[in-house]
C-alpha cells in the first residue's frame, strides 16, 4: 500500500525513481492512474510516482500527489528513466525536449474524461509519425508496461523553433 511519503520508494531506488506519471493538472484521470497502480501491483513496483491531479482515487501501490511545485515536478520528470502521461502536449514536449522515453494515453470526453477527443487526435498523430509511445486503452498500455524497459527515447527537439519554420510561419502569417 503507497505510503504518504515518497520516502520509501526512494530508499528503493537510492534516491532516483524509475517512472513518473502525470496526468496534468486540470481533470482527473483515474482510468490511466487505475491502471498503473493495478500494473504496480501486480508486477511488485515500488518505484512508481505520480502526480494524480484533483483525484479521489487514492493509489494502493504507486506514491502520489495531487499536485507538485513547479520545480519538483521538473526535477521528477527529468530522474525518471520513464515518463506516463495523458496525450497532452505538454508532457509530449518535455519528454521530446529532453528526448526522455514516454508512454501517453488519451483521455477520451466519451469516458468523461475531457471535453472533447483532442488526445486521441494527439495520440494517433504521434503513434503514426512513431515519434513516442502511444496506448490507445488500458490493455494498450498494459502490454507496454510489460515491456518498458525497452520503450525507446522520444524524437528529441529543439527548444526553439528553427529559422527555417519560423521564416515559413512569418511567410504565411504576413501573407
Amino acid at each position: 500500500m503507497a505510503t504518504s511519503g515518497v520516502a520509501r520508494w526512494a530508499a528503493v531506488r537510492g534516491g532516483g525513481i524509475v517512472i513518473f506519471v502525470t496526468v496534468g493538472t486540470q481533470l482527473p484521470f483515474d482510468r490511466l492512474i487505475g491502471a498503473v497502480d493495478a500494473w504496480a501491483g501486480r508486477s511488485g513496483r515500488y518505484d512508481v510516482l505520480a502526480q494524480i491531479g484533483p483525484s479521489r482515487l487514492r493509489p494502493r501501490f504507486i506514491e502520489f500527489r495531487p499536485f507538485f511545485s513547479p520545480e519538483q515536478f521538473s526535477r521528477h520528470f527529468a530522474e525518471a528513466e520513464l515518463v506516463i502521461a495523458h496525450a497532452g502536449m505538454g508532457s509530449i514536449i518535455g519528454a521530446m525536449s529532453e528526448g526522455k522515453p514516454i508512454l501517453v494515453m488519451p483521455r477520451y470526453a466519451s469516458l468523461h474524461e475531457h471535453r472533447n477527443d483532442h488526445q486521441r487526435s494527439t495520440a494517433l498523430r504521434f503513434r503514426e509519425s512513431a515519434r513516442i509511445m502511444v496506448a490507445m486503452d488500458v490493455a494498450e498500455l498494459d502490454a507496454q508496461l510489460s515491456r518498458w524497459e525497452s520503450i525507446p527515447a522520444a524524437c528529441r527537439v529543439g527548444n526553439y523553433a528553427s529559422p527555417e519554420l519560423l521564416e515559413a510561419v512569418r511567410a504565411f502569417l504576413c501573407s
